[in-house]
């Protein structure tokens, strides 16, 4: 039986280099994540409800977007909450991060950030891509890097066609995390996996950890 998978891509932190000051007080972001949900086709307005339930609950526009570092410590806790409950109760939703100490990572690496972000998203989701006989992919167009959007794509599909063998058709259309509330959901995600490295806030994290697969990768 063919099988079919959406799968949700964003990231927090940021792909600068510069160490010398704090990060947000002029200095990058130590740690880069990238986050996905996968779903497949039966569970895809869940992620969507849970989103609309909070904006609901705490009285947000919705014709707008409420990003992780503007929530509430209630509301984010509330998030991890939620969206443990909903990973735990339903199979079909994957929660898939991996995170780099970009402090690890070596200075010819650094000379291009598109070829580090394809590399973790490959690493990320090409054995879940492998597994189904179509993926739509829809990475936030405001995350991905704007030269790495095409190439990200060919990238993936000779991974997976020739590096792994699969048949798989990936379809990667890039959208505005604004208009859709699955990529929301992901962004939520990914800031909780974001804060308790970058931040060490444990305790959505602590929530939320059993129900992610996460590979920190470190860069000798």
């Amino acid at each position: 039986m063919a099988t079919e998978a959406h799968i949700y891509l964003d990231e927090s932190g940021d792909t600068g280099w510069s160490f010398e000051l704090p990060y947000q007080r002029g200095g990058s972001s130590r740690y880069l994540v990238i986050t996905a949900c996968v779903l497949v086709p039966s569970q895809f307005g869940k992620p969507e409800r849970l989103v609309r339930s909070l904006y609901k609950h705490h009285g947000w526009n919705p014709a707008g977007e409420v990003k992780w570092p503007r929530m509430a410590p209630a509301a984010r806790t509330a998030f991890a909450i939620s969206a443990s409950k909903l990973s735990k109760a339903n199979a079909g939703i994957s929660l898939e991060a991996i995170v780099v100490d970009k402090r690890r990572v070596g200075t010819h690496i650094r000379r291009d950030s598109n070829k580090l972000y394809n590399y973790l998203v490959k690493r990320l989701l090409l054995a879940e891509m492998a597994r189904h006989d179509r993926v739509l992919f829809r990475p936030d167009e405001r995350a991905i890097p704007s030269s790495s959007s095409s190439s990200l794509h060919d990238y993936l599909q000779t991974e997976l066609w020739f590096g792994v063998g699969a048949r798989t058709r990936l379809e990667t259309r890039p959208i505005d995390s604004r208009h859709s509330s699955n990529l929301q959901f992901v962004d939520m995600v990914s800031g909780v996996v974001h804060a308790h490295f970058e931040f060490g806030e444990t305790r959505n994290w602590a929530l939320l950890e059993p129900h992610v697969r996460l590979e920190k990768l470190n860069f000798e």
